[in-house]
């Protein structure tokens, strides 16, 4: 199996923030773009693996600023590292303002995927290559990620 390099799955999404997807102060519910954060890194995921996936964690989830309704809500995510059945995606979500021409990053996410087979067993699948600097960084830090999720389930 080739490794394939993380500009291959990137995915980008961009959706509209409207009035059923907030709270009382006009921003998204942050459960809104969990949701959304949780379907791109699925299908970057899927890309990545050419396989079904699971989510095995959402490993961090930092809410930086918010999105008010009438704002375009635009989701990026990678894959940044492999292990032998999972992959480490990480997702960016960005608020922009097309009025006012202003852009500001709302939320940025690290999550675990497994990819499955037929009958649901963990599925082999390929490493990927980091090219550029941020994914270098991703990619050489992503041991460390795991290392944490591994000592916040022997907490269990």
């Amino acid at each position: 199996m080739e490794p394939l390099p993380v500009s291959y799955s990137k995915m980008k999404q961009t959706r509209l923030v409207l009035p059923p997807d907030t709270n009382h102060l006009d921003t998204i519910f942050g459960g809104k773009v969990l949701a959304y954060i949780d379907e791109i890194a699925a299908l970057t995921a899927m890309k990545h693996s050419n396989c079904v996936v699971v989510t095995a964690s959402i490993d961090s989830v930092d809410f930086l600023s918010s999105a008010k309704v009438g704002d375009a809500l635009t989701l990026e995510a990678s894959v940044t590292w492999t292990g032998r059945t999972s992959m480490e995606v990480y997702v960016k979500v960005y608020a922009d303002d097309l009025l006012k021409g202003k852009t500001v990053m709302t939320t940025e996410s690290f999550l675990t995927m497994v990819a499955v087979d037929a009958k649901g067993s963990p599925t082999v699948v390929p490493a990927v290559t980091p090219q550029t600097d941020e994914e270098k960084r991703l990619f050489d830090t992503a041991p460390s990620r795991k290392q944490h999720r591994q000592s916040r389930a022997a907490l269990r």
